[in-house]
């Protein structure tokens, strides 16, 4: 995996696939590594040339000090596409990878194919949630929330019938530096991109999860109903849709990106 220099940070990233195929680069949750894909490797590796990366303050990337902003998320990616040498990608985002595809998507979209975004939001309009939980993770670490956060991010169901998934996706939140997670709520705290919706003009799949209650099926409604070009699908998923419906989340994204 190569390390690639953005501004200060050096950022973790992987590339493989499909040699000479359409690339698709897939950006991660908040508190995930680059791992959370591996439900969507198998497949999309065959029909794709997969980017995939740590944000920084994640996974193995480097953490360097706040405040961070999806802006700063942004120019990472066109850093990481520019030392690539790569001029045009299809871009898939859950939840926070969603919040930064919308910010690439009005500012850089001369570099965008096909956009998806995934069981996100676009607007916060109480930071006092984040507020919290700055002050929980400073005072007790990741482990002071990983418990909350997992039974927002995957069904009740899901979780009794994948204990081993379950356990393998708390593992990785818990690993997540505390330092570059409390930089990134510090951005989340300030979210609010609803004006740059309309300037999308990439094609756009917007996916939610019908049990969604931290990005629900009305924060994704709103986001469709501003991007010019956008449709919707909903899937029987909590937050992270990709590995709690793995098998529909990757017929969505290739049936999305291989339309003619």
């Amino acid at each position: 995996m190569p390390m690639i220099y953005a501004d200060g940070c050096l950022l973790n990233v992987s590339v493989e696939g499909r040699d000479g195929g359409p690339t698709l680069m897939l950006s991660n949750a908040l508190g995930c590594t680059l791992q959370m894909w591996e439900p969507q490797m198998a497949a999309l590796s065959k029909l794709f040339r997969i980017i995939r990366y740590d944000r920084r303050g994640h996974g193995k990337s480097g953490v360097p000090p706040g405040p961070y902003s999806m802006e700063r998320f942004g120019r990472d990616v066109l850093a990481i596409l520019d030392d690539l040498n790569i001029a045009r990608t299809h871009w898939c985002g859950l939840s926070m990878g969603g919040m930064v595809g919308q910010w690439l998507g009005a500012h850089a979209p001369e570099r965008f194919d096909r956009i998806i975004l995934a069981n996100t939001n676009c607007y916060y309009p109480d930071p006092a949630n984040w507020h919290a939980r700055i002050k929980t993770v400073k005072e007790g670490g990741l482990a002071a929330i990983a418990e909350t956060v997992i039974s927002g991010w995957l069904t009740t169901g899901f979780r009794e019938r994948e204990p081993q998934i379950t356990a393998k996706i708390k593992a990785m939140l818990s690993a997540s530096p505390v330092e570059g997670y409390i930089a990134c709520c510090e951005a989340l705290s300030t979210l609010d991109q609803r004006e740059l919706l309309p300037r999308i003009k990439s094609p756009t799949l917007v996916i939610a999860g019908r049990h969604d209650q931290s990005t629900p099926v009305a924060a994704g409604e709103y986001i469709r109903s501003r991007i010019p070009s956008a449709s919707m699908t909903i899937l029987d998923a909590a937050h992270i849709s990709n590995v709690e419906q793995s098998h529909a989340f990757t017929e969505a994204v290739t049936g999305f990106l291989m339309q003619q």
